[in-house]
């Protein structure tokens, strides 16, 4: 399907520029993702490290986190035409942003707040979803977050209000394996009862994270080891689908450059992967 980072990518790692010199060292790199909001005019001024690579001929996925696809109002047109600016001057193969709302009456919440999963919920967001793809270059994934709360009176559960949404839009899914981890904990459930019920087939690329538990919550921080339960959930949904790609994420408090190389490592063995370390 167009715009898939497919299994030939292997596992690939979220590029930050602090840990722009590791990314760069990794010989078997054949894709990274990048924060849309943080590359400022970037048919102008991309990042050394980020030109580097695409020299290479690695893939870059220009990843969105303040559109608010889930919000109730339309989305800013600015920051479509900035994700789509990105793809143009990264050549990527796809945008993905998140299931979520971010802002409300202009009111910035400042995290990945869930959506309601109403019919309304799910009107609004296939709206915006529609809009942002008819300005874009490239398809758009859509990533699922991790809920540390759920809205009331849902009248569809999160399988059924994701499946109808990919429909509808004809979207791509980028399934984060940390958040339906965190999600299945949170909730009380089996992740597998999940995946089993998606739409494999329209899976981009996988994102796999780690986190922590906070008060009885199991928080998706970015900022710890990946758990080895969410390194078994990438077996296990490798196993009910044509392997995709995968990808590492971090987001502060980095480890050594030994520890980094070692979560890759563990996530391409899960996967059956080759190491993108040697």
């Amino acid at each position: 399907m167009r715009g898939m980072i497919t299994d030939e990518y292997g596992v690939g790692i979220g590029w930050r520029p602090e840990i722009a010199g590791f990314v760069a060292d990794l010989p078997g790199l054949r894709f990274v993702e990048v924060v849309a909001e943080s590359l400022h005019h970037p048919a102008k001024h991309l990042p050394e490290g980020l030109r580097e690579l695409r020299g290479r001929g690695v893939a870059v996925v220009p990843h969105g986190v303040r559109l608010g696809l889930g919000g109730a109002d339309p989305v800013d047109p600015a920051r479509v035409r900035h994700l789509a600016e990105c793809a143009a001057a990264l050549g990527s193969p796809m945008v993905s942003e998140h299931v979520a709302f971010v802002r409300a009456a202009g009111v910035e919440v400042g995290h990945l707040l869930p959506v309601p999963r109403t019919r309304d919920g799910l009107a609004a967001m296939v709206d915006n979803v529609h809009r942002t793809q008819a300005e874009l270059p490239v398809p758009l994934a859509l990533e699922p977050v991790a809920a540390l709360f759920d809205w009331p009176d849902a009248e569809l559960d999160e399988a059924d209000f994701l499946t109808e949404l990919l429909d509808r839009t004809g979207a791509l899914l980028l399934l984060d394996i940390a958040n339906v981890y965190a999600n299945a904990r949170n909730r009380g459930g089996d992740p597998l009862d999940l995946l089993d019920r998606l739409p494999l087939e329209r899976v981009a690329y996988v994102h796999v994270a780690g986190g922590a538990e906070h008060d009885g919550r199991y928080h998706d921080t970015h900022t710890d080891p990946v758990p080895a339960e969410v390194i078994d959930l990438v077996a296990q949904l490798c196993a009910r689908c044509r392997p995709p790609a995968l990808m590492l994420e971090r987001d502060g408090h980095y480890p050594p450059a030994d520890q980094l190389r070692a979560e890759l490592d563990a996530i391409a063995r899960a996967a059956g992967r080759p190491a993108v370390t040697a």
